[in-house]
């Protein structure tokens, strides 16, 4: 059967995929990916190997492929970082059976990326790459893709891109970030460039770079044209990202730790992810931020979650429709501040606003306004001003008896 390649290959191989797992070193391991595709997930990478390592150490190889042969986790891409045209086809050769495509790391701005002379730094390298491309796209079953960073300059980026495609790419990567963009210098990435590449190439492209929630993926799309949209730190913090949820964060890692018990990676791996996805809880309870960090077994790292599932729960019972607050922390209200539906400002001024009540405890004062403004019109027709509801007013003041009540008893 011929290798299927640009569109074909995306739309009949990858299945048309527009959600996107990148590859991620330490972070994007099977049990990661499959939590991730039971998500929403449609397309994953594993993450960055290294293609000499990879062609010398069969126990390398074991760890992190061989051993992970799994239904549930197709389609996937594996993805190598090499220098070498033979080297990074030999490696490929290894891992074909195993994968759908195989990636070249063009994108690592790391300085050990720099060290090894791979990733963005090669990108000014342009007759390497396509000696590495045309070699792999003529000896591999399988398609040959490629993830960049772009250069400052669009009209490069276009141009590189191009190379990269007339080399034999099958499906291009773009982060729209330069190699200098990272750590605290990271910024925002341009879709500007993302958008030329998209129009000037005849591959499919995935866009990479400012994915935070599903309607930044819903917007990438719209203004780049891209077929598909990945997504590393949003997937991480959140990896039910592209079904549009933020589930409670312990639920997500209960089904996580479940997955790790079938299909086991370092404990190292585990407590990273645990770090990404209770972010905001650990800010409230340092305790635990202390026990995740000590904690030697994944039996411990249950016992972890579990404990901060007990601690968060006091403060869940005022919460109204959790599945629509974009992250857990927000949905606590702030204590002491009276408020009269005991609920956090947001939840209350949707309340107050849908009630015509006020809630001085948040500086919320729709009753009073309204009273102010409908006595001014009336005063101008020399009518009465009439009272509000006095349904209203019987509940809201129902709700601050008894919110007094619970604080004196506190």
């Amino acid at each position: 059967m011929p290798k299927l390649r640009g569109e074909a290959f995306w739309r009949e191989t990858l299945r048309g995929a527009h959600y996107v797992v990148a590859p991620m070193v330490d972070q994007s391991e099977l049990a990661w990916r499959l939590l991730s595709r039971r998500h929403g997930a449609q397309l994953c990478y594993t993450p960055m190997l290294h293609a000499q390592v990879f062609l010398r150490d069969a126990n390398y190889r074991r760890e992190n492929l061989y051993g992970e042969a799994c239904p549930e986790d197709r389609p996937l891409i594996v993805q190598f970082c090499a220098n070498d045209p033979e080297v990074f086809v030999q490696a490929a050769l290894l891992a074909q059976d195993y994968c759908d495509a195989v990636d070249l790391n063009l994108g690592c701005p790391q300085m050990i990326a720099k060290r090894g002379h791979y990733g963005a730094f090669l990108q000014e390298e342009w007759d390497l790459l396509q000696r590495m491309i045309l070699l792999a796209n003529e000896k591999l079953s399988v398609p040959i893709t490629c993830k960049i960073r772009v250069f400052p300059d669009i009209d490069k980026t276009v141009k590189y891109a191009q190379m990269l495609e007339k080399a034999g790419c099958q499906l291009l990567t773009v982060h729209g970030r330069t190699k200098e963009q990272k750590g605290p210098l990271a910024g925002v990435a341009s879709w500007e460039h993302i958008q030329a590449v998209r129009k000037a190439v005849n591959i499919p492209v995935f866009a990479n770079g400012n994915i935070q929630c599903l309607s930044d993926v819903e917007e990438c799309i719209r203004k780049t044209g891209v077929h598909g949209v990945m997504s590393a730190e949003g997937n991480l913090h959140n990896p039910a990202l592209f079904e549009g949820r933020n589930p409670l964060v312990w639920e997500m890692a209960e089904e996580y730790l479940e997955i790790v018990r079938k299909y086991p990676c370092p404990l190292s791996y585990v407590r990273a992810h645990l770090f990404k996805l209770w972010h905001h809880t650990l800010q409230v309870y340092q305790q635990l931020r202390e026990e995740l960090a000590k904690v030697k077994t994944l039996e411990g790292i249950v016992d972890v979650n579990r404990e901060l599932k007990l601690r968060c729960q006091p403060n869940m019972q005022n919460v109204i429709n959790v599945e629509t607050l974009r992250f857990l922390y927000t949905a606590i209200p702030i204590q002491g501040n009276k408020c009269v539906f005991n609920m956090c400002r947001g939840c209350c001024k949707k309340r107050a606003f849908k009630e015509v009540a006020d809630c001085p405890g948040h500086g919320l004062l729709f009753k009073t306004k309204y009273e102010k403004s409908f006595s001014w019109q009336q005063s101008q027709r020399g009518i009465q001003t009439p009272e509000i509801s006095q349904r209203g007013d019987a509940e809201v003041g129902e709700t601050a008896v008894l919110k007094e009540a619970g604080d004196s008893t506190g």
